[in-house]
């Protein structure tokens, strides 16, 4: 497996999609190194507008790119906004790794997700399985979005010699997640719903699907860190998964969120929504190798993350 030292120091480093709870906490990590960091608002270039990308590389030409910005959320949301999932995510793709190679970027790190192995593919996953079988139905067109970012970064360092290079984080969560009560992921639906149960007395709280799907949790700060790490060991043509190597049922999750919310109250189950993929654990040797592991557990992580939604509840409830 390829790797080389390269330097952040002293660079600009432009991070997509800052306003995310991944763009966010690699802006954060970044701050501890010696870096110029450049963000864009939305309304300065929209990712997804091909002249403005264009216009705006050009102008403030970037040393290294991460790539963090997407349009994202859970079962739900992949299911129901088809069409934006696959369209939004291949234009981003599409446009800032274009610009990436025409400004000559030095370095450009594309995030996808776990998402895109194959929906029965042998556990753990391997970074070697993508597209060895059929995706996951609900969220298929957010995975290829993302699969053809990864294709892209590939066939730019194959046709450019672009040190372009791609990851997959799990299932993350943490400050900045999106707590919707439809469109969210697991953790922060889960975080919400025992909060406003808890307040209001309720007896039960329904979780969607039969709790019996496993999934592996990173903490979204030490997924920056990783990135980071990534950035300035790795270079290669090969994914590099990003996770913490252990995963969990549902069912179980859902009661140590539960204990950490401080809610007493029954769970029960709603088993007429999907369960979507039946397990998703990472196969972290790649990253193991690289040197680099997850220093936050779930249960601290869990803590973190719920504090951080009770702080956003108090900074709504004051504006």
């Amino acid at each position: 497996m390829a790797s080389a030292p390269f330097e952040l120091k002293g660079k600009s480093v432009y991070v997509a999609g800052h306003r995310g709870m991944v763009g966010a906490a690699i802006t954060r990590r970044l701050a501890r190194e010696d870096v110029k960091l450049v963000t864009a608002e939305r309304r300065e270039v929209d990712l997804c507008n091909q002249a403005a990308v264009f216009d705006w590389f050009a102008r403030v030409r970037p040393q290294v790119v991460f790539l963090a910005a997407a349009k994202v959320g859970g079962i739900v949301a992949n299911n129901t906004l088809r069409a934006e999932f696959i369209y939004d995510n291949i234009a981003i793709a599409a446009n800032v790794i274009q610009a990436a190679h025409v400004n000559r970027a030095e370095k450009l790190m594309f995030l996808g997700s776990s998402c895109i192995y194959p929906r029965l593919a042998p556990q753990p996953l391997r970074e070697d399985t993508v597209l060895t079988g059929p995706l996951e139905p609900t969220n298929e067109p957010y995975a290829i979005a993302k699969i053809a970012g990864i294709k892209m970064a590939e066939a730019y360092r194959s046709q450019y010699g672009s040190d372009f290079v791609s990851v997959m984080p799990t299932n993350l969560y943490g400050p900045g997640d999106n707590y919707h009560p439809e469109l969210s992921h697991v953790v922060a639906a889960l975080i919400r719903r025992f909060h406003e149960a808890k307040l209001s007395g309720a007896k039960s709280v329904v979780v969607w699907g039969t709790g019996t799907p496993r999934r592996e949790f990173l903490y979204v700060d030490d997924m920056a860190d990783a990135c980071v790490h990534l950035m300035k060991t790795y270079s290669g043509a090969e994914l590099i998964n990003i996770g913490t190597g252990e995963d969990i049922a549902i069912a179980e999750f859902a009661r140590v969120v539960a204990e950490i919310v401080g809610y007493r109250g029954e769970i029960t189950y709603d088993t007429s929504r999907p369960d979507g993929t039946p397990r998703k654990l990472l196969d972290i040797g790649r990253l193991t190798k690289l040197g680099w592991r997850a220093t936050t557990s779930l249960h601290d992580g869990l803590k973190k993350a719920y504090a951080a939604y009770q702080a956003g509840l108090v900074v709504a409830a004051q504006s």
